[in-house]
C-alpha cells in the first residue's frame, strides 16, 4: 500500500511540475512546448551524458528530487533559451535551463500551495550523480515537431514521506493531495492538453486479439444513438455528438458532467 501512495504521490507531483515547467519553457523558448507524464517508462536509448537538477524542497515539504536529461537534450532546450545555433552541450547551456527550471518551481510552489503551505525549491545541476533505490516517474516533453524528449524524475525518500502526508481538514476528512488554487491556473493557462473521444470500448481475449487481421469487426459496448465522451488523462470531462469539421471528426459537446475547472482542482 505504501508504494502504491508513494507513486501516486510522486505521479500527482510530476503532473503539476510538468504543467509549470511546461509554461517556463514555452516563455523561455518562444515556442509551444508540451510536457506530459508518461503511464509506463520510456526505454529507449539516451544519448550523452546525464545531467541532472536537484531540486531540494524545504517548508511544507523537505526532501529533493531529480530532473535527468541528457547532455544533448540540454544542449538543445539550452540553445532555444539563449537563442543561438545548437551547439554541443556547455555548461551555459546548463546554466540556462537551470534558471527556466527554477522559475517553474515559484509555480509550482503556488500550485501545491493548497496542501503544502510555505513550500520553496532551491535548484542547482550536478554532474555525476551515483543513486539508486528512488522511486522514478517518466516524463516527454515536445516542441513543434521535433521528436519527444525523455525525462526522468527521482524521487528519495523523505521528499516522498513529505508528498504523502496530507494534511486533514477540522472534520478529520483528508484534503486533496495537489489541489490548484483558482488563482494559480493562470500559471498553466497555456499548456497544451492531450484529449481523446471515446466512442466505445470492449474487453477481448488475449486469444482474440492475437486473431485480428485486416477486416476484422470489433462490436463496443455503445449504441449508435449514445453520446461520444471526451476524456481528459483518462476522465470523462464531456459528452456529445460526433461531426465532420472541414474533413476531420470534431465533437459537437452537449453534456458536461461537472465544471471542467474541476479535473484539474483535484
Amino acid at each position: 500500500m505504501d508504494n502504491q501512495n508513494n507513486k501516486k504521490a510522486a505521479e500527482g507531483f510530476a503532473t503539476a511540475f510538468a504543467a509549470s515547467l511546461a509554461a517556463s519553457l514555452t516563455e523561455a523558448v518562444g515556442a509551444p512546448l508540451t510536457l506530459r507524464v508518461l503511464d509506463t517508462p520510456d526505454l529507449s536509448p539516451r544519448h550523452g551524458q546525464p545531467v541532472y537538477y536537484r531540486l531540494t524542497a524545504d517548508g511544507g515539504v523537505c526532501g529533493q528530487c531529480f530532473v535527468e536529461l541528457h547532455e544533448p537534450q540540454v544542449a538543445n532546450l539550452g540553445s532555444k533559451i539563449l537563442n543561438k545555433p545548437i551547439a554541443t552541450f556547455s555548461s551555459e547551456h546548463a546554466d540556462a535551463l537551470e534558471k527556466v527550471i527554477l522559475s517553474a518551481t515559484d509555480g509550482l510552489a503556488g500550485v501545491l500551495s493548497a496542501a503544502h503551505k510555505d513550500l520553496s525549491f532551491k535548484v542547482d545541476w550536478v554532474e555525476d550523480l551515483a543513486f539508486g533505490g528512488m522511486l522514478v516517474v517518466s516524463l516527454a516533453a515536445s516542441i513543434g515537431e521535433d521528436s519527444a524528449m525523455p525525462l526522468l524524475l527521482h524521487f528519495d525518500g523523505q521528499f516522498l514521506a513529505g508528498l504523502t502526508s496530507a494534511p486533514t481538514s477540522g472534520d478529520g476528512v483528508t484534503d486533496e493531495r495537489f489541489a490548484i488554487a483558482p488563482a494559480n491556473l493562470k500559471l498553466v493557462m497555456d499548456v497544451e492538453l492531450v484529449m481523446s473521444l471515446r466512442f466505445g470500448q470492449r474487453q477481448l481475449p488475449l486469444r482474440e486479439v492475437l486473431e485480428l487481421s485486416s477486416g476484422s469487426v470489433i462490436e463496443l459496448d455503445r449504441q449508435v444513438d449514445e453520446p461520444v465522451e471526451l476524456l481528459l488523462d483518462g476522465k470523462v470531462i464531456a459528452r456529445g455528438e460526433a461531426v465532420i469539421v472541414d474533413g476531420n471528426y470534431g465533437l459537437r459537446v452537449t453534456e458536461i458532467p461537472h465544471p471542467i475547472a474541476s479535473h484539474l482542482m483535484r
